[in-house]
């Protein structure tokens, strides 16, 4: 990955409408392959990306690409099952009503399945907008914003799906796997609200190999702090994930090797840093980031025949151990959200690899989809 791409918007005025324009800057990123992570260059993005996503988090608006700036007698239509419709009503009876939105078009919706009406103020429309179930997401993250009441969705990955379930207004569980069901991972999350467009989240994930690995295990709490809404927000996370496998050692007795089984544990530092940005009704910038900086020294144990420097033989070998710094890891994934309708929502983005001091010459493409459950 040799260039850098970084979106934005430029905004102007013209007959009291607002209109937007995309644009899009370039930066060459050849003379990174050979810097470390924490050179100050590599910081000095890393700062701009942070920027960049706290400009969006203050300056985007929530509107359309070209909206009139009239009044309009907004009200918000919740059904039963949680969905929420934003926009005029045309015409209603004892039967149904009839919707005006503005990504729908006019929609009739039955009475029977209508839990409440309420009336929006012109500043309400856009918190009510941005209540999508989806934005407590990001790529492979969560944030500290809370998944509310009867909100559950499932997130369709490449590899996989993963279930998430509002259990309470603050509190949500879920299960994440693979396609082979390999491994299998809870989670749970109850977020915090701190006032101010202000919110933490204290969570844990755990899993198990499942049957093709029954000795493997993985534990990882965390804590996140947001600063934002569900339409513009940057997210620090940082936690301790821990995993536990089953290793085989070969061990010298007498003259032969036997092998034995042992458990094995490694914990390692991971923090993330992710952030989005609402650029226009349907269309969001994403960023994410999963970043293991340091890690326990790796200890390799074997039997040695023959010492290298020495020229030295050893009959029945001998015992030497050697140690190892642990490879620092990060991955990087800028993206964007489509918002399809108010079920569904489609992401897509590339992930970038950063393993043991230096950038790797490849992106994963990430592609999801998010759907109410």
């Amino acid at each position: 990955m040799n260039e850098l791409l970084i979106f934005g918007v430029f905004q102007k005025q013209y007959n009291r409408r607002t209109i937007k324009y995309p644009i899009c800057f370039v930066v060459y990123l050849n003379s990174l392959k050979s810097i470390n992570f924490l050179n100050t260059q590599i910081m000095r993005a890393f700062i701009i990306a942070i920027l960049l996503f706290v400009l969006f988090s203050a300056k985007v608006p929530i509107h359309a690409i070209a909206q009139d700036e009239t009044t309009h007698n907004w009200v918000m239509v919740v059904k039963d099952n949680g969905i929420k419709f934003i926009g005029e009503i045309l015409t209603q009876d004892a039967r149904e009503i009839l919707l005006k939105t503005e990504d729908l078009g006019e929609i009739y919706i039955p009475r029977y399945v209508i839990k409440e009406i309420k009336p929006l103020l012109s500043n309400d429309k856009k918190h009510a907008i941005s209540e999508d179930i989806f934005a407590t997401r990001y790529f492979i993250t969560t944030n500290g914003l809370p998944i509310k009441k009867g909100e559950n969705y499932i997130q369709w990955n490449i590899y996989g799906p993963d279930f998430q379930f509002g259990i309470a207004d603050n509190f949500g569980i879920g299960v994440m796997t693979s396609w082979a069901a390999i491994p299998i991972i809870a989670n749970a999350k109850y977020s915090i609200d701190l006032g101010k467009n202000k919110s933490m989240a204290l969570g844990l994930l755990a899993g198990t190999g499942s049957w093709a690995l029954p000795k493997f295990g993985v534990l990882l709490p965390f804590v996140s702090f947001t600063m934002g809404d569900r339409v513009n927000n940057l997210t620090f996370s940082g936690g301790y994930g821990s995993l536990f496998y089953g290793a085989n050692e070969d061990r010298l007795m007498g003259d032969s090797y036997e092998t034995f089984q042992q458990q094995k544990h490694e914990g390692r530092v991971l923090l993330s840093v992710a952030g989005m940005a609402k650029i226009s009704e349907k269309f969001s910038l994403v960023f994410d980031t999963f970043i293991s900086p340091w890690g326990p020294e790796q200890t390799h144990t074997e039997y040695e025949y023959y010492n290298e420097i020495t020229g030295e033989y050893y009959e029945q070998g001998k015992l030497v151990t050697t140690t190892s710094p642990s490879p620092n890891l990060a991955l990087i994934i800028p993206g964007i959200r489509w918002q399809l309708d108010a079920d569904r929502v489609f992401q897509f983005g590339f992930t970038g690899m950063y393993f043991d001091g230096q950038f790797q010459e490849f992106a994963i493409p990430m592609i999801q989809l998010y759907r109410r459950l």
